[in-house]
Protein backbone atom coordinates (compact mmCIF):
# COMPACT_ATOMS: atom_id res chain seq x y z
CA UNK A 1 0.00 0.00 0.00
CA UNK A 2 3.23 2.29 0.79
CA UNK A 3 4.15 1.76 -2.39
CA UNK A 4 1.22 2.35 -4.39
CA UNK A 5 1.02 5.84 -2.18
CA UNK A 6 3.82 6.93 -3.44
CA UNK A 7 3.65 6.39 -6.90
CA UNK A 8 0.87 8.09 -7.05
CA UNK A 9 2.80 11.21 -5.50
CA UNK A 10 5.53 10.84 -7.93
CA UNK A 11 3.78 10.24 -10.79
CA UNK A 12 2.16 13.86 -9.96
CA UNK A 13 5.18 15.83 -9.38
CA UNK A 14 6.52 17.45 -12.83
CA UNK A 15 9.30 15.81 -14.65
CA UNK A 16 12.96 17.40 -12.52
CA UNK A 17 15.50 16.62 -15.43
CA UNK A 18 14.82 16.83 -18.78
CA UNK A 19 16.28 14.13 -20.99
CA UNK A 20 18.98 14.93 -22.73
CA UNK A 21 19.84 13.38 -26.11
CA UNK A 22 23.28 11.52 -27.41
CA UNK A 23 24.11 12.64 -30.89
CA UNK A 24 26.58 10.67 -33.08
CA UNK A 25 29.43 12.13 -35.34
CA UNK A 26 31.09 9.70 -36.98
CA UNK A 27 34.41 10.60 -38.35
CA UNK A 28 35.97 9.17 -41.71
CA UNK A 29 39.26 9.47 -43.58
CA UNK A 30 36.89 9.35 -46.42
CA UNK A 31 33.43 8.68 -47.18
CA UNK A 32 30.97 9.43 -50.16
CA UNK A 33 31.14 12.99 -49.14
CA UNK A 34 34.79 13.22 -50.03
CA UNK A 35 37.99 12.88 -47.93
CA UNK A 36 38.58 14.26 -44.41
CA UNK A 37 34.57 14.20 -42.96
CA UNK A 38 32.86 14.25 -39.71
CA UNK A 39 29.50 12.99 -40.71
CA UNK A 40 27.31 15.02 -39.75
CA UNK A 41 29.18 18.00 -40.46
CA UNK A 42 26.59 20.31 -38.55
CA UNK A 43 24.93 19.75 -35.64
CA UNK A 44 22.05 21.81 -34.07
CA UNK A 45 21.55 20.53 -30.43
CA UNK A 46 19.42 21.51 -27.09
CA UNK A 47 21.54 22.77 -23.89
CA UNK A 48 22.74 19.91 -22.04
CA UNK A 49 22.42 17.15 -25.25
CA UNK A 50 26.19 15.19 -25.63
CA UNK A 51 27.98 14.40 -28.80
CA UNK A 52 29.53 11.23 -29.19
CA UNK A 53 32.15 11.07 -31.80
CA UNK A 54 33.07 7.89 -33.31
CA UNK A 55 36.52 7.60 -35.27
CA UNK A 56 34.73 4.82 -38.00
CA UNK A 57 38.06 4.96 -39.44
CA UNK A 58 41.53 5.55 -38.24
CA UNK A 59 43.54 8.90 -37.22
CA UNK A 60 41.37 10.74 -36.09
CA UNK A 61 39.93 13.25 -33.06
CA UNK A 62 37.91 15.98 -31.99
CA UNK A 63 39.06 19.16 -30.99
CA UNK A 64 37.60 22.49 -30.09
CA UNK A 65 39.39 25.10 -32.68
CA UNK A 66 40.84 28.34 -30.74
CA UNK A 67 38.43 30.95 -30.87
CA UNK A 68 35.41 29.47 -31.49
CA UNK A 69 34.12 28.26 -28.06
CA UNK A 70 31.24 30.42 -26.53
CA UNK A 71 32.15 32.46 -23.25
CA UNK A 72 32.11 30.34 -20.27
CA UNK A 73 32.33 27.03 -22.34
CA UNK A 74 34.99 24.38 -21.17
CA UNK A 75 37.58 23.60 -24.73
CA UNK A 76 37.89 19.63 -24.94
CA UNK A 77 40.11 17.61 -27.07
CA UNK A 78 39.32 13.55 -27.55
CA UNK A 79 43.04 11.29 -28.10
CA UNK A 80 43.22 10.05 -31.28
CA UNK A 81 41.44 6.91 -32.58
CA UNK A 82 39.02 7.06 -29.73
CA UNK A 83 35.57 7.42 -28.81
CA UNK A 84 34.93 10.68 -27.13
CA UNK A 85 31.58 11.89 -25.68
CA UNK A 86 31.34 15.18 -24.58
CA UNK A 87 27.80 17.23 -23.00
CA UNK A 88 27.71 20.68 -24.33
CA UNK A 89 25.75 22.88 -21.81
CA UNK A 90 26.25 26.65 -22.66
CA UNK A 91 24.60 27.92 -25.70
CA UNK A 92 26.38 29.37 -28.87
CA UNK A 93 28.74 27.70 -31.94
CA UNK A 94 31.35 25.21 -31.59
CA UNK A 95 34.22 24.64 -34.10
CA UNK A 96 35.39 20.94 -33.81
CA UNK A 97 38.42 19.69 -35.30
CA UNK A 98 40.19 16.98 -35.81
CA UNK A 99 43.73 18.03 -34.93
CA UNK A 100 45.82 15.37 -37.18
CA UNK A 101 43.74 16.61 -40.39
CA UNK A 102 42.81 20.44 -39.50
CA UNK A 103 44.85 22.15 -42.41
CA UNK A 104 43.02 19.51 -44.60
CA UNK A 105 39.67 20.89 -44.12
CA UNK A 106 38.51 18.68 -41.31
CA UNK A 107 36.20 20.58 -39.25
CA UNK A 108 32.42 20.40 -37.97
CA UNK A 109 30.01 22.99 -36.34
CA UNK A 110 27.89 22.32 -33.43
CA UNK A 111 25.54 25.04 -32.40
CA UNK A 112 24.09 24.68 -29.13
CA UNK A 113 20.68 26.57 -28.84
CA UNK A 114 19.26 29.20 -30.63
CA UNK A 115 22.53 31.79 -30.63
CA UNK A 116 23.67 33.20 -34.01
CA UNK A 117 27.13 31.73 -35.69
CA UNK A 118 30.35 32.80 -34.18
CA UNK A 119 32.69 34.27 -36.47
CA UNK A 120 35.45 32.41 -38.11
CA UNK A 121 39.17 32.93 -36.18
CA UNK A 122 41.64 35.14 -39.00
CA UNK A 123 44.41 32.26 -38.81
CA UNK A 124 41.85 29.35 -39.98
CA UNK A 125 43.72 27.13 -42.32
CA UNK A 126 42.05 27.98 -45.78
CA UNK A 127 40.57 24.12 -46.58
CA UNK A 128 39.02 24.71 -42.94
CA UNK A 129 37.73 28.07 -43.63
CA UNK A 130 36.20 26.90 -46.99
CA UNK A 131 34.55 23.66 -45.31
CA UNK A 132 32.84 26.09 -42.82
CA UNK A 133 31.62 28.55 -45.91
CA UNK A 134 30.20 25.55 -47.32
CA UNK A 135 28.47 23.91 -43.86
CA UNK A 136 27.09 27.15 -43.44
CA UNK A 137 25.75 27.49 -47.49
CA UNK A 138 23.86 23.56 -46.67
CA UNK A 139 22.32 24.86 -43.60
CA UNK A 140 21.03 28.59 -44.54
CA UNK A 141 19.43 26.96 -47.74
Amino acid sequence: MKHIALLTILSALPPLVALAETHEVQMYTRNGQGAMIYEPEFLKIAPGDAVRFIPVQSGHNAAIIDGMLPLGAVPFKSQINEEFTVTLTVPGSYGIKCSPHFAMGMVMLIQVGDIPQADFPADLPRRAKDRFTAILARETE
